[in-house]
């Protein structure tokens, strides 16, 4: 049966892609100001994929993404001002207010009164530890993890620290690719809650729709619920 519970930060405890939204529409209007073109997103999207090694997830990547292309795509035209405009842009997503999810606390103790709950989330350190902090919630979890990239690897650690097996963990999170895919290939469990806006590169998965050992619900008040079906299901599970 289940014995520990991982919960995701980023856009499942507390919002975040819509100030990255916010960011990515001021870039394209400044970089708009001196080409026509209609893929400058997508332009932008491979560039952060290709520093993702480099840079990380986060709003620092971002930032020296969002310069790096402004640069390419207006053979470098752009000015200092406008330079300068995207590094403030970079700044406000790393000073946006902490705003919880309705609902997410309750969620959260509700299943701590159960079970072992771990934060495992990805980005920047220091803007992770902010927000951790900001949010209120670190006094409801039993570690909190913020790592470089979510993947087999990582929670594979972190289970055998907590010395359990992958079929007694479940993730919850808004990511299939980063915070169920990896646990269940693992043969561990996962609560998806989607959020209203997704990061590109975070729709790319491997899942199917008719995954058993997954569910999807869409407040948070249904996360506890959807716990207590995986742990059925794990504890019949041979």
């Amino acid at each position: 049966m289940l014995q520990l519970i991982g919960f995701d930060g980023d856009d499942t405890l507390w919002h975040s892609e819509g100030y990255y939204r916010h960011a990515s529409a001021e870039f394209a209007a400044i970089v708009g100001r001196y080409v026509e073109l209609a893929d400058v997103h997508d332009r932008m999207l491979a560039t952060e994929r290709r520093n993702l090694q480099l840079f990380g997830y986060g709003a620092k990547g971002m930032t020296l993404s969002m310069v790096e292309t402004a640069i390419a795509l207006t053979d470098s035209r752009i000015s200092a001002a406008d330079i300068h405009r995207l590094v403030e842009l970079g700044k406000a997503v790393l000073q946006h207010p902490v705003e919880l999810l309705p609902g997410i606390r309750e969620a959260v103790e509700a299943v701590a009164q159960r079970y072992e709950v771990v934060l495992i989330t990805k980005g920047d350190l220091f803007h992770q530890e902010k927000k951790v902090a900001e949010s209120g919630l670190a006094d409801l979890f039993r570690r909190i993890e913020i790592v470089s990239e979510k993947n087999a690897a990582t929670y594979r650690r972190v289970l055998g620290e907590f010395a359990l097996q992958p079929a007694q963990f479940a993730m919850v999170g808004n990511s299939l690719r980063s915070d169920i895919e990896p646990v269940v290939r693992l043969g561990g469990w996962g609560v998806h809650l989607p959020y209203r806006v997704t990061w590109a590169h975070e729709l790319e998965h491997g899942l199917g729709a008719d995954e058993p050992h997954v569910l999807t619900v869409d407040t948070p008040a249904a996360i506890p619920p959807a716990v207590e079906r995986l742990c059925a299901l794990a504890g019949a599970t041979p």
